[in-house]
């Protein structure tokens, strides 16, 4: 009789990044903290290694994956960057910023991990796990957010370990991940515009640029016509609970939980089966951080629906709602 896979838990030590060091040269999968969220590590460099991480997501074979590096150094040896990817690498990076460029004909970066385009995603995280791990691993790490793909994404171990246990060889865990929201996603082929909002506020990417940032619209779930994502996260039914969400609501129906933002919670809402609040004082930073967990949470909980308040668009309210659409998107 076979074992059971087991997924080990470190404490992200010194000697556990080593460890994990060790498991991404054999070709393992690891799971690590970034400031964003936790993220599913493989070489890049690997395909098989790669491969080995979309079976384990259960992810579209089309939707490409963000390589991690250490420095902007190593990034400029992978993807070819303009006036616009310089200037945004020099503001942000290290932190919650990809971006999108076209790659390099030496990146080393298997074809796999890029979906055959001829794009790379890039990002330096701002994170020291993730820094030690990357300047100790020597090469790009692909690493998508640590999660079944579609479903909320993770930040803590234990969420982690809820979807992936057995499905990978290693956790490193430092805590909750203080964004608690993926990168902002800017493609720098041209004119610059922004696949995905994130961790970084539209507001801080334009003032650095001098101009307004245009969005490109999500893909349906089956891409057609040849158009496929040019990186992660464009796809429109995404970060999805099992439990449907209603969005922007005035009351709370019978049988449902609640998702609220604000000092003000809507009528109706001592029926609410249960009730959380990304941030009572209305602060939309601690509401990235909690998003995802409290989704986590509330989906465990049983209800018809998970009903959630009006979140403003200002600063980081863009990415949050950008993630509460994609996650109440009707299933493919």
């Amino acid at each position: 009789m076979t074992a059971e896979p087991s997924t080990r838990v470190m404490t992200a030590t010194a000697a556990a990044i080593t460890e994990a060091v060790r498991c991404l040269m054999a070709g393992g999968l690891v799971a690590f903290p970034t400031e964003t969220v936790y993220g599913l590590g493989a070489d890049a460099t690997n395909g098989t290694a790669v491969a080995r991480l979309y079976h384990a997501k259960g992810r579209p074979a089309f939707n490409p994956l963000i390589s991690h590096v250490p420095d902007a150094a190593t990034a400029h040896r992978l993807g070819a960057f303009d006036s616009a990817a310089t200037q945004l690498a020099e503001a942000f990076w290290p932190g919650p910023l990809t971006l999108v460029l076209p790659r390099l004909p030496s990146c080393p970066v298997a074809e796999l991990a890029t979906a055959g385009l001829d794009t790379i995603a890039l990002r330096v995280p701002n994170h020291g796990v993730a820094r030690d791990l990357l300047a100790e691993f020597g090469r790009p790490i692909v690493a998508p957010s640590a999660n079944r793909s579609g479903h909320v994404s993770p930040t803590t171990a234990p969420h982690v370990l809820a979807d992936l246990r057995g499905r990978i060889d290693l956790v490193l865990d430092d805590g909750p991940a203080p964004v608690g929201i993926e990168s902002t996603i800017v493609a720098c082929l041209g004119e610059p515009i922004i696949l995905r909002p994130g961790g970084l506020p539209r507001a801080k990417l334009e003032c650095v640029l001098g101009q307004s940032l245009a969005d490109r619209t999500p893909l349906s779930e089956e891409p057609g016509d040849g158009e496929a994502p040019l990186a992660p996260g464009q796809l429109a039914s995404h970060y999805a609970p099992s439990t449907p969400l209603r969005l922007n609501v005035r009351s709370i129906e019978a049988g449902e939980v609640l998702l609220a933002f604000g000092p003000s919670v809507p009528p109706g809402a001592e029926r609410a089966a249960r009730m959380m609040n990304l941030s009572p004082g209305g602060d939309l930073i601690e509401a990235a951080a909690n998003l995802f967990a409290y989704l986590r949470t509330l989906d465990a909980a049983g209800a018809t629906a998970i009903a959630v308040t009006r979140i403003p668009d200002d600063g980081l309210g863009d990415a949050i709602n950008d993630r509460l659409r994609r996650a109440a998107a009707p299933r493919a």
